[in-house]
């Protein structure tokens, strides 16, 4: 039984769990848990914001499906991972969190950095609500057996953030230990459906008329695009992925639609609304994906029968009342309903099948639609030119991350993707900031595919100073910021909710904006460029994505009316918010007259 401090008990720890990296910021709370690291098959990454790690952590675990290790200081160090921690719970992504904490002799009595007004080394309270589990370890013999339940419980059932806070002198204490075998740990197969419920979602399907297949994040988590294609070829159902599932098909099958929701497709809003079985694997229902459950709009549940498949029954039922429930693994619940169905009835052709026909020519309707979108030269530049341009650039296989606002509003709907793990978007937190650290750690997790991250100018503000990161590590992202000069898509829900009068603290004017381009160089990115023009667009984003090493284009696109980001085909009920609007008309104030004030000098 080898003696042990405990940075050496962690770093064997992790190496036994095959982790690669341990991404953070040292401090004085944490200066011993890493130092073992010097010698740990483990390489440290350095970021330069603790929100920036946990997001780089995030976006390792949605490419690759393992988790990364984040590790801060205690007190600001520690506060500042919560954003990112929140971030990966709301969408169920695994990652362990290692804080420093007081000394054990001193919990309670007010040290530096320490949390414990109403309870003694109170942190762990403020990470109770974000994550699976919270231990706060208070004997180095105690921090084996801590960590595998950590790991076990961040990577099992519905995966999630797990955190671990570790005084400082755990971390230097010596004991005699044995690191256990993560293996040992873990359940040896994934979930099943109870027979009866998957007898019973097999029986709705075969007697669909009109039946669509919704995956979702829990569905991508589980692995289970091959099983969900199969499902859905057998019966010849559409395939209508939340946005976190997007990728679980390709997006040029013929039974692809597209998104239902807000800022769905109008094949997804269409054929959702309308189907009289839909099986969901791993969904949530949000607001945004349920058009705020307003009926008809983007689903009518019921008349339309629910087949919910989750590894969570809290999810099951939640929004939408079911037909059957399903607790269970998506991949392998897909695979026992087809099974069952294999055993029921023959394949569904396509021949002189109108419901397929129809899956056809809505879907045609609607990338005819983006095609358009997508070639329209108008100057300044629109978003979704743009992202046309970025997509006939990059290879099949490309990542692309989003955040928050616009870039991800119709990066989601309009940007497609071929393989899964291809959309790495904070979901259900959007959280701006997220997209450049999100996509170093893709780009960690997957090295020999490209990866860009699509962010606007707002939100690049918020974790840019990652750029120096990725130049000190040569971690090779692109990075493409959609300038409007503005958080415009907050503004253009004030002027929808209130009027171009009432525009407020959302527009920034050019004496007070800041020049990414600039910024980039900086920080040591040595291929930054800026585009105003259509005809330039391809070559600017060709060289970025071909030069070896961070790259940045800038392309400054439109922000003078309402219609700048996606389409709204659904609907979003804030107050003051009801239906998509797809004129050219301004919500708020129709007669407003655009001023040179109003549309910036872009």
């Amino acid at each position: 039984m080898p003696r042990l401090n405990g940075s050496e008990i962690i770093a064997e720890y992790l190496e036994r769990e095959g982790v690669e990296y341990i991404v953070g910021i040292p401090g004085h709370g944490s200066t011993l848990l890493i130092d073992a690291f010097n010698d740990a098959s483990v390489d440290v990454v350095q970021p330069r914001h603790e929100q920036g790690a946990t997001h780089l952590a995030d976006g390792y675990a949605r490419a690759s499906g393992d988790p990364l290790v984040v590790f801060t200081s205690i007190g600001p160090g520690a506060t500042n991972t919560v954003t990112g921690v929140a971030t990966a719970f709301v969408d169920s992504i695994p990652m362990v969190v290692l804080t420093g904490g007081p000394q054990t002799h001193e919990y309670g009595q007010g040290i530096l950095q320490e949390i414990e007004r109403k309870h003694p080394g109170d942190f762990p309270s403020v990470m109770e609500p974000i994550t699976k589990e919270t231990f706060q370890v208070h004997a180095v013999e105690h921090l084996p057996r801590t960590l595998r339940r950590a790991f076990q419980e961040a990577v099992t059932g519905r995966p999630a953030p797990v955190h671990i806070e570790i005084p400082m002198d755990v971390q230097a204490a010596e004991a005699d230990v044995d690191i256990p075998d993560p293996a040992q740990s873990r359940a040896q197969y994934r979930p099943a459906g109870d027979p009866r419920a998957v007898s019973e979602a097999a029986e709705l399907l075969v007697n669909a008329e009109r039946p669509v297949v919704v995956p979702g994040g829990g569905a991508m988590l589980a692995e289970a695009w091959d099983e969900v294609q199969a499902l859905a070829e057998y019966v010849q159902a559409p395939v209508s992925p939340t946005f976190q599932g997007k990728g679980i098909v390709p997006e040029d099958h013929d039974l692809f639609v597209g998104y239902a929701g807000a800022w769905g497709t109008t094949a997804g809003n269409e054929l959702c609304s309308s189907a009289d079985v839909i099986l969901a694997l791993g969904v949530r229902f949000s607001d945004l994906h349920t058009s705020s459950f307003d009926p008809g709009v983007s689903f009518e549940i019921p008349p339309t029968k629910l087949i919910h498949v989750d590894v969570d029954t809290h999810e099951i039922g939640k929004n939408y009342p079911v037909e059957v429930g399903v607790q269970g693994d998506a991949k392998v619940v897909a695979r026992q309903i087809r099974d069952e169905i294999e055993e029921r009835i023959d394949p569904v052709g396509t021949a002189e099948n109108e419901y397929y026909e129809e899956v056809q020519r809505r879907w045609a309707e609607w990338a005819d639609r983006i095609e358009d979108r997508h070639t329209e030269d108008s100057v300044p530049l629109s978003m979704a030119r743009v992202l046309g341009a970025l997509r006939n650039v990059l290879e099949r296989d490309a990542i692309v991350t989003s955040g928050a606002g616009h870039p991800q509003d119709i990066t989601n709907p309009e940007f497609p993707v071929y393989e899964p793990r291809s959309n790495i978007s904070a979901g259900g937190f959007s959280t701006m900031g997220f997209s450049l650290p999100a996509s170093m750690g893709a780009k960690l997790a997957a090295p020999d595919r490209q990866v860009v991250s699509i962010q606007g100018d707002g939100s690049f503000l918020h974790c840019n100073q990652e750029l120096i990161a990725a130049v000190q590590e040569d971690i090779d992202v692109n990075v493409l910021v959609l300038n409007n000069h503005a958080w415009l898509s907050i503004r253009n829900l004030q002027v929808t909710q209130s009027g171009w009068d009432r525009v407020l603290a959302t527009e920034f004017d050019e004496a007070h904006d800041y020049d990414a381009v600039g910024m980039a160089e900086s920080m040591g990115v040595e291929y930054a460029d800026r585009v105003f023009e259509p005809d330039d667009l391809e070559p600017s984003l060709s060289g970025m994505v071909e030069h070896d090493g961070p790259a940045l284009v800038e392309a400054v696109v439109q922000r003078e009316t309402t219609e700048t980001g996606g389409i709204m085909t659904g609907a979003w009920h804030l107050p003051g918010l009801g239906e998509g609007y797809e004129s050219d008309e301004r919500p708020g104030d129709e007669s407003a007259e655009i001023t040179e004030d109003a549309a910036g000098d872009d």
